[in-house]
């Protein structure tokens, strides 16, 4: 017993070590926007954190991934889609992978990637701005396979383009793709061979994470519709609950945030933030609801010890910054006026970085907002999310990549 003990807790160690070197996708290992890695340094000095390189890239929102010792990159330069792998320490092209786009924003945006890599089981898989789903060879930087999700299943364009990021569950990549019957598709991770469709959801801007509930693994989306769960192998849908804003404005954006048996979901134009209770596997019971107490336009929030930690209120409006009771729904307190932007949980603490490209490194707390060390590390603007790696930060505005040393 004492040896299958010792062994256990070797192998959660190497797990945990492995979660703090690697940031494979959107918000991390689980997706949660939790960084496990080494405690982060919280004495920047006057100059702030030290910036081991800086890159000039092209166009997007796509946040970079780390994974296997890759920093992988997905933007636009000139009319191609790029993927790259970049050295983490020197930030030197690895290997380079491209395609062409046409993509045009119809609101004079950014006209790059802006869905997340996603790095599993040695292929690096992205889905453009376009609905172009690659999968990459992440050794060798070659094709896999590829496939046209808005031909194929003849998607209309949305507002801004493809955002959300697959996931890769049981050797299948699932993604919103927004097609009539096939509002979420299932592709086979090693071919790209379509497995399955369900639902008539449109594509929102949310990302997929995976859960299990009642012993049940599930897909769960934020699609355009509202709140669906889906079983990866099969596409049926396990649960599901409307979460849309009656306009046709409505953008949902931030990726549902799973505490054990509980499901928060929260967007903007509307409908609000709720937390909701997953009975078994497939019954949903709302604690609460509310469209006054954390309504996430595009940030996803996070949880540490009982309370979320997030943007409540619209980019374009100046949204506060706020700590909230996970299970009440009462705000503990609000910074008003804060500027949109993420927010990173490293161990007790907040790691935000704000559109202004000001970063902020605070105390996970719900007695008060206090900082410990901020620093201007980019120019505006900044929407990208940062991956963290080792002690290592890795950040993109609309034109400039860095990376920042803030081990301790």
């Amino acid at each position: 017993m004492q040896r299958v003990l010792a062994l256990a807790c070797a192998a959660l160690a190497v797990a945990v070590q492995a979660s703090g070197r690697e940031w494979p996708q959107f918000l991390g290992p689980e997706r949660n926007g939790i960084y496990r890695g080494p405690a982060l340094s919280d004495t920047w000095g006057p100059q702030g954190p030290r910036v081991v390189w800086r890159k000039q890239v092209g166009q997007g929102f796509s946040g970079p991934v780390v994974a296997q010792g890759r920093v992988i990159l997905f933007h636009r330069v000139s009319s191609q889609e790029v993927v790259e792998s970049l050295d983490p320490r020197t930030g030197m092209t690895q290997w380079r992978y491209a395609y062409a786009t046409t993509y045009r924003d119809d609101f004079g945006f950014d006209e790059g990637p802006r869905a997340v890599p996603v790095v599993a089981d040695g292929v690096v898989y992205t889905f453009g701005a376009e609905g172009q789903l690659h999968a990459i060879d992440l050794a060798k930087g070659t094709k896999l396979w590829s496939e046209d999700t808005m031909r194929r299943f003849t998607v209309a364009k949305g507002f801004f383009g493809a955002a959300g990021s697959p996931i890769v569950e049981e050797g299948r990549v699932i993604a919103n793709v927004g097609g009539a019957g096939a509002g979420i598709v299932a592709f086979d991770a090693k071919t790209g061979k379509a497995l399955w469709a369900a639902t008539n959801h449109q594509a929102s801007y949310s990302s997929a994470v995976s859960a299990t509930f009642g012993g049940l693994r599930v897909a769960v989306f934020l699609t355009r519709a509202g709140l669906v769960a889906l079983d990866p192998a099969s596409g049926r849908v396990v649960f599901e609950r409307p979460h849309r804003a009656r306009m046709a404005a409505s953008v949902n954006a931030a990726t549902p945030l799973v505490v054990g048996d509980l499901l928060f979901v929260s967007a903007e134009y509307g409908p609000g933030a709720a937390l909701l209770r997953v009975n078994g596997s497939s019954t949903l019971v709302q604690v609460w609801a509310s469209d006054e107490v954390l309504t996430n336009h595009y940030a996803t929030s996070v949880h540490h010890d009982g309370f979320l930690y997030g943007y409540h209120g619209r980019q374009e409006f100046n949204p506060s910054f706020r700590a909230v009771e996970l299970r009440t729904g009462k705000v503990r307190w609000s910074e008003d006026r804060f500027r949109a932007g993420s927010v990173t949980l490293a161990g007790d603490r907040l790691l935000i970085v704000r559109e202004t490209g000001e970063m902020v490194l605070a105390a996970a707390s719900p007695d008060a907002f206090t900082p410990i060390a901020r620093a201007q590390v980019l120019p505006a603007t900044v929407r990208a999310f940062p991956a963290i790696s080792d002690g290592f930060v890795y950040l993109r505005d609309e034109n400039t990549m860095i990376a920042l040393d803030l081990r301790k």
